[in-house]
């Protein structure tokens, strides 16, 4: 029988997203947040010798599980469990594992290193995505298409402009990514309700002890301050910042993959189709966007699941309560799962897009001669005409066109209507002069450059276009 395998390790998350979420990563931390302590300690006077520090160093990988769930199911504590087991290995060091600390040192600042690790993962996903948009919109940016309001044909834009759109969504998310990852810190040592007692005791009441023994720990995984102030762990809010950033990143790849989506069934633009690639299993001409698709639907777990450590920040008892334990175990390792498996995917499409130029003008020209009606009745009045009675006579025109069009399935002949109509005094040749598509983009073109020129590329500067290796 071949137990449960959660699909975002066996279909979706990256291998690299995986370990940072796996046992060994989080088990050999707490290890080397353990020598760390022990090292500051003696560093500042206690009684801990090279040799202890020496044991540590040598089994910070070498984890045995099958100690540790031995120990977990005799004490019903995972942290004290993995301190024997890592004792085991130490027997010198036995004594000063763990000195003053309590669990929230390893598990708290376990978390945090994590998560700013994932974060820039997340980030270099995120870079990759957009280095990919940037060139599809500047390819693009002159291709004029049809616009939607309310899913409703409205005046044009450009393939290239509408990509920018998606990308501004995701540079948005990446100034967040940027600011929350900068915020974090560790929580330090702090101890069981905050206060530093035990360490207070062990230093004889020498504050500034305490102070660079913090500094010292933070200064070992790369950052350079810790929280002010704590309970016995850090606050849950960073818990909800962080998950909120992920949200937001899911919300732009949804907008984005439901724009593919429509787009695909318009038959204007495709995600990549691989030539063995089945779209549907009874229809073989079907040619789904299924990763788009898969897009939203992950997307739609990230979203809610944004509220988990929402609600676990705003229960929190006094300086700390369990019942966020169990919740940040899934709710915080799952939302990074599933949004590297987004991003994944969201950088295999926009490696890929299929463009069709033809059947996006032919949309185009559907509707423009209804958008070209205010140019062609200034055209008229330029003739000589009264623009009220020109307006009434469009008008009129424009709707017996448009009644063609969805009642009886026809092309739209509003320019032949105008034409033979003997007061307008016009052909359609003449009429054809006012129905290129370039004249109704407007700035579409040079707000692709200048969102390039002045948003895009500071932050692409010396990026590389990410290859990852997955199977979408």
């Amino acid at each position: 029988m071949r137990e449960y395998e959660s699909p975002l390790s066996g279909r979706y998350a990256s291998s690299e997203m995986q370990y940072l979420f796996s046992s060994d990563k989080k088990f050999s931390t707490w290890r080397k947040l353990w020598l760390s302590l022990a090292k500051a300690e003696k560093k500042l006077g206690l009684d801990i010798t090279d040799a202890q520090i020496s044991e540590m160093e040598q089994h910070l990988e070498d984890i045995d599980y099958e100690v540790a769930a031995e120990y977990e199911k005799k004490f019903r504590h995972d942290v004290m469990a993995h301190i024997h087991t890592f004792g085991d290995k130490c027997p010198t060091a036995r004594p000063i594992i763990h000195l003053g600390a309590t669990s929230c040192y390893v598990g708290d600042n376990t978390d945090i290193i994590i998560m700013k690790e994932a974060l820039e993962i997340v980030r270099t996903k995120v870079i990759a995505v957009l280095n990919n948009l940037r060139s599809f919109a500047a390819e693009y940016k002159n291709l004029p298409a049809l616009a939607y309001t309310h899913l409703q044909p409205a005046q044009l834009t450009t393939v290239g402009k509408r990509a920018t759109l998606w990308a501004y969504e995701l540079l948005l998310d990446l100034r967040d990514i940027d600011y929350v990852s900068n915020s974090l810190c560790m929580l330090g040592q702090k101890g069981t309700t905050g206060t530093q007692a035990s360490f207070l005791e062990l230093f004889d009441g020498d504050m500034e002890k305490i102070a660079n023994l913090e500094k010292m720990i933070a200064a070992d995984f790369g950052f350079d301050k810790v929280v002010p102030v704590s309970g016995q762990t850090y606050t849950r809010k960073f818990d909800s910042r962080v998950i909120n950033v992920l949200s937001g990143v899911a919300q732009s790849a949804y907008k984005f993959a439901n724009d593919i989506r429509i787009l695909q069934s318009f038959k204007e633009m495709e995600e990549p189709f691989e030539k063995n690639q089945i779209g549907s299993s009874a229809m073989p001409y079907k040619r789904n966007p299924m990763r788009s698709e898969r897009i939203c639907s992950l997307a739609r777990y990230v979203i809610c699941e944004a509220q988990n450590p929402a609600i676990t920040s705003s229960t929190q008892w006094f300086e700390r309560t369990l019942d966020d334990s169990a919740n940040r175990r899934l709710s915080i390792a799952e939302s990074f799962l599933t949004i590297d498996g987004i991003l994944n995917l969201y950088i295999n499409v926009t490696s890929g897009l299929v463009v069709y130029p033809k059947v996006i003008t032919k949309r185009v020209m559907q509707e423009l001669p209804f958008m070209a009606s205010e140019n062609i009745m200034m055209d008229l009045v330029r003739r000589g005409g009264d623009r009220q009675e020109i307006h009434e006579k469009i008008r009129v025109h424009a709707q017996a066109a448009g009644k063609r069009v969805k009642e009886e399935g026809l092309d739209n002949d509003l320019l032949d209507r105008i034409a033979a109509d003997p007061s307008f005094g016009i052909t359609k040749d003449e009429l054809s002069t006012l129905l290129n598509p370039s004249d109704y983009i407007g700035c579409s073109s040079s707000q692709v450059d200048k969102f390039i020129a002045e948003e895009l590329d500071p932050v692409l500067e010396g990026t590389t276009k990410l290859d990852v290796a997955i199977n979408v």
